[in-house]
């Protein structure tokens, strides 16, 4: 649907107007559009400055102010700012996403309406990491990968049919068989596996969303979200462009430091030399403190 367009004496941003209402293709049925937005860089000045209702003359006062806040963790003036999305996505990485408890979300109901027969199939497969018990490995045999691949297709499409056939429905909801009654909706589409595509708006602060992003664009995360979340940190690089700077610097590649590593650090700066048998960390620990500092992979 077409964005109307409206006179306005609210913030509004140049840049997110060019992509307003605007499908973003993310996996092979899945998207991102932007719906609202609301402040920017200079609602969160304009928060923190409240107290004496002031804001200032000079874009470098302001990056100064939004990078102390992010340095300092100061949240509050970043709850001024929100933006809202529709996001058709996998099941499986919906179910992923809303333990992220800190946004408005309102989710297609496949209890009023027949899901669309769109279902997410991975381009390649990986096997079960052996050192993270969440995480993938190396890819597997592409011989046997093509296998498998038809094998999840095979079934996606099978159980659509079968939910179909429980519905006694065809996609577009006209009766299959006059003699029968389907069953509802509701029960019906527990047939239908997590790869199947839905939909929802989600309304989020930039407080939450950045966290959001520090832990979804991570490395570590699952690529099926990682790659919404990607998306998403370049439309936040488009609409706060000064506390994207700072978010970037200070979280996505700045490095938290424990007490153990910042005693091990202090040895290291001294000249002395660190092992793991002095360090009272865990083989994990050591492991992360290593790719920190020591340039081990």
């Amino acid at each position: 649907m077409d964005c109307e367009e409206f006179t306005t004496k609210r913030y509004t941003n140049p840049d997110l107007e060019k992509i307003l209402g605007k499908f973003i293709q993310v996996l092979d049925h899945g998207f991102i559009r932007l719906v609202d937005y609301m402040g920017g860089d200079e609602s969160i000045v304009q928060a923190a400055r409240v107290s004496y209702g002031k804001g200032t003359k000079k874009i470098s006062q302001d990056r100064g102010l939004i990078r102390y806040l992010i340095r300092h963790r100061h949240t509050t003036p970043f709850e001024m700012c929100e933006i809202k999305f529709h996001i058709k996505l996998p099941i499986f990485v919906a179910r992923q996403w809303i333990r992220h408890r800190t946004a408005n979300v309102n989710e297609y109901s496949a209890r009023y309406s027949i899901l669309d027969k769109e279902f997410y199939l991975p381009e390649t497969l990986e096997s079960q990491s052996k050192v993270n018990n969440q995480g993938r490995g190396s890819r597997v045999d592409q011989k046997i990968e093509k296998q498998y691949l038809q094998l999840i297709r095979d079934h996606s499409i099978s159980s659509y049919e079968k939910y179909l056939k429980l519905l006694n429905s065809n996609e577009d909801g006209g009766i299959i068989d006059e003699s029968k009654e389907g069953i509802a909706r509701e029960i019906a589409r527990m047939v239908l596996p997590v790869n199947f595509f839905t939909q929802w708006y989600w309304k989020i602060d930039l407080h939450n969303l950045l966290h959001f992003l520090s832990l979804r664009v991570d490395q570590h995360a699952q690529y099926e979200i990682r790659v919404y979340a990607e998306k998403i940190l370049e439309i936040v690089k488009l609409w706060v462009p000064i506390t994207y700077e700072a978010f970037e610097d200070y979280r996505l590649k700045g490095i938290f430091i424990s007490k153990q590593e910042k005693q091990l650090l202090d040895k290291m700066i001294k000249g002395q030399k660190v092992t793991k048998e002095d360090s009272n960390l865990s083989d994990r620990e050591w492991r992360e403190f290593e790719k920190k500092f020591l340039n081990v992979d």
